[in-house]
């Protein structure tokens, strides 16, 4: 079962969500405001992406640009990252989509296309 975590006013959720349910795949949500995973589930998650941490950071959101974090993530160590990411879900990428053995940060339907219709 696919995990996905998301945040319900996010256009770019909803879409994931419609093109998930347009191919019958089945998903558990989670709101990522009200159970976004904690610094251990972060790092693990990392782990299984393969990608660098920095995508995992909602670079649009409201409290990446107040909190300047453009200029503050290049000098903060990944320990510092990983739990600054912990403490907000809303600072984490969205949708987040976790399976058996991948992890997807955001929609990019040919990267869905590719874990999920092989």
């Amino acid at each position: 079962m696919l995990n996905v975590y998301c945040y319900s006013r996010c256009s770019t959720c909803k879409k994931a969500l419609r093109w998930l349910d347009e191919h019958s795949i089945e998903y558990s949500l989670l709101d990522i405001k009200t159970d976004h995973p904690d610094e251990e589930t972060l790092r693990k998650y990392h782990s299984m992406s393969g990608l660098p941490l920095k995508r995992f950071f909602n670079t649009s959101g409201q409290i990446y640009r107040d909190m300047e974090l453009s200029k503050k993530l290049p000098a903060m160590s990944e320990d510092e990252q990983f739990t600054l990411l912990a403490t907000d879900g809303m600072i984490v990428k969205r949708p987040l989509l976790i399976g058996e053995d991948f992890v997807l940060t955001g929609f990019k339907e040919a990267e869905w296309e590719e874990k999920l219709l092989k």
